[in-house]
């Protein structure tokens, strides 16, 4: 029988001390496609208990681990339980909570980086794969609607074969040492033991991978990294610089920075083909700009003329008024639904995995900055790109 309504899920972390938390659970509920049942919400008690009931949790539905969680879970009956777990915990808890809600059945989406290591990814890909359930990362710049109207051009031959890629990430507030000062969001991200192998590359240049490889679809054959710590003391990255060589000759280079100061979110991407280009930036994320070799500088609006159906289909409210964040968030959450939804009534759902980010994606946004570090620590020797050491 095919059990119809909202995808119930869960969520890992994310309670009233987290920032991503709440993004996540407004996003979730945009479009009433998912319902918040449950919650193992902060290693802190109090905070988890007093996060629950500000969510609208039942008692016995707020846990205090992911173990009681997942064992609290299963003993419900089939149309109650969680189907979906998200996964929004510091990176070194993403593995280990996301290998055992596979484990015991559950679709789970995973904030990004998807595991400290590669090879934690391939497992966890195969996990999901071999049980049918939807692993999800929540790269969640791949659902602003004009980035998805930048993948479809591309896709469409429309600025030709692409040959040049600037793709640049750029934040200020980690220009000081303010992991020293108690900065939560601070002093996890700076920590290689919670963080992983990259800071700043981790933390935002994998979301520059990502969108670098999402919009064109280009895979990259050899990078070569300069990574910083410019901040005395820290002991990741705060600044990478990489230059890469994509497969059919194509070139880019990719910046990851959180020492420049006065930045807020100045995220961008510019793609140049043989017949023509486009750009995009985030903190103006409702344009798409479409350069010519022979026309002029043309600019696509979401939801007004010209605009397909990807941005269509990830947009809700008329052009004229602002989509951003949020909203962007809400549409990875939207795809995870509908794969579950595939899941429930044991439909294909192989394509849907075009627009909405999974464990491939995860897999190789991870090896990515692996590869990034190793070639760093070779004197940005340039690296060829292998799934494997």
């Amino acid at each position: 029988m095919t059990v119809q309504g909202p995808v119930r899920y869960a969520m890992l972390g994310g309670g009233l001390d987290a920032f991503i938390g709440g993004v996540h659970r407004r996003a979730a509920a945009l479009d009433g496609e998912l319902t918040l049942v449950a919650g193992a919400l902060s290693r802190d008690a109090q905070i988890a208990r007093d996060s629950g009931a500000a969510y609208g949790l039942a008692p016995d539905r707020t846990y205090l681990s992911a173990e009681a969680l997942i064992a609290g879970e299963l003993g419900r009956d089939g149309d109650e339980r969680a189907e979906l777990i998200s996964i929004v915990t510091p990176n070194f808890l993403h593995y280990e909570q996301a290998r055992a809600c596979l484990e015991a059945g559950f679709h789970v989406l995973v904030e990004k980086p998807m595991t400290m290591t590669s090879g934690e990814a391939a497992e966890l890909e195969s996990i999901a794969r071999a049980n049918g359930l939807a692993c999800v990362v929540m790269y969640n710049y791949t659902g602003y609607p004009m980035v998805r109207e930048a993948r479809a051009r591309c896709a469409a031959g429309e600025i030709g074969t692409v040959r040049k890629v600037f793709v640049e990430y750029h934040q200020g507030w980690l220009s000081a040492k303010v992991e020293a000062e108690g900065v939560p969001q601070a002093e996890w991200r700076t920590d290689p033991k919670r963080a992983g192998l990259g800071g700043a590359l981790g933390d935002i240049g994998s979301h520059a991978e990502n969108l670098t490889s999402f919009i064109t679809g280009l895979e990259i054959e050899s990078l070569s990294a300069d990574l910083t710590s410019f901040v005395p003391g820290r002991a990741l990255d705060d600044d990478a610089s990489v230059l890469l060589r994509f497969a059919g000759g194509a070139k880019g280079v990719l910046t990851a920075s959180q020492i420049c100061a006065g930045e807020g979110n100045g995220f961008s991407i510019r793609v140049y083909g043989d017949k023509g280009g486009l750009r995009w930036r985030q903190e103006q994320p409702e344009a798409l700009e479409l350069l010519s070799l022979d026309e002029p500088t043309r600019e696509i609006v979401r939801g007004g003329p010209g605009a397909g159906s990807d941005a269509a289909e990830g947009s809700r409210i008329p052009v004229g008024h602002p989509e951003g964040f949020i909203e962007a968030f809400g549409n990875i959450y939207r795809g995870a639904a509908e794969l579950v939804r595939a899941a429930r009534e044991a439909r294909d759902a192989s394509s849907m995995g075009q627009l909405t980010p999974t464990a491939v994606a995860g897999r190789r946004g991870v090896r990515f900055i692996e590869l990034c570090v190793k070639s760093a620590e070779q004197d940005s020797e340039w690296t060829p790109w292998s799934d494997a050491d």
